[in-house]
């Protein structure tokens, strides 16, 4: 499987679970010391690159598939707040939104359609195919100062609901799945003064959403044992 985001929050708790559970994992993220860390630390690959670069895309998706030798499941996680501190829309700036939306929804879009065909063949050869994007209630609800991250990730939920009527065709899930609000940087860095007490942990939604997708697979008995999550 797949994991963008991955060396930090939610991401990072996928990883490690989904490692410990036997899965040959790769992982995204743009830092190059946090990459080679995490990954001597799990095992899994480490890949660096940055999902709101059109450039980085094809390398990525390039990098996955070679390291898994297929792929099966890729989860959608790198997530940006546009502006921070959070500000109203009418003072953010246009590149702050650009942001948001390149991150959170053009880059899941691209690398999504660059590993389209690996997840095909997936599915073709009975293991399955599914696309995870991590999404927000901030995308149904309307909070005052998260206009540039809820707008990107009310997007990504409706453009997850098309391509999975669109998809099935071709065997390919894709479920847009909201993990809550947990005690992550990007939570610090939206809301400094939270109580972490109060927020989810990101091992438990890892392990929530791990449920989840091995529900949405047909081998759901040996799918951590395979060779392409």
């Amino acid at each position: 499987m797949a994991v963008t985001g991955g060396t930090s929050g939610l991401g990072l708790a996928l990883v490690r679970q989904l490692a410990e559970q036997g899965a040959s994992v790769a992982f995204v993220a743009r830092t190059t010391a946090n990459v080679e860390r995490i990954a001597d630390e799990t095992g899994a690959h480490g890949i660096v690159g940055d999902i709101g670069n059109k450039e980085d895309i094809y390398p990525i998706a390039l990098q996955v598939t070679a390291s898994l030798g297929g792929l099966d499941v890729l989860i959608n996680n790198a997530s940006s707040l546009g502006p921070v501190p959070l500000a109203l829309l009418a003072d953010t700036e246009c590149e702050e939104l650009e942001k948001a939306l390149a991150v959170n929804l053009v880059g899941a879009f691209r690398l999504t359609k660059a590993l389209f065909g690996a997840l095909a063949a997936s599915a073709r050869e009975g293991r399955g195919a599914l696309v995870i994007n991590i999404s927000s209630d901030a995308a149904v609800n309307a909070y005052p100062g998260w206009g540039a991250y809820g707008t990107s990730k009310a997007a990504l939920a409706h453009l997850t609901a098309i391509w999975d009527g669109e998809a099935k065709a071709d065997g390919i899930r894709l479920l847009a799945l909201d993990p809550g609000d947990m005690d992550t940087p990007l939570h610090a860095l939206a809301v400094p003064d939270a109580d972490p007490a109060t927020l989810k942990r990101p091992e438990v939604a890892a392990a929530e959403i791990v449920e989840k997708m091995l529900n949405a697979l047909p081998v759901r008995a040996t799918i951590l044992a395979g060779t392409h999550i």
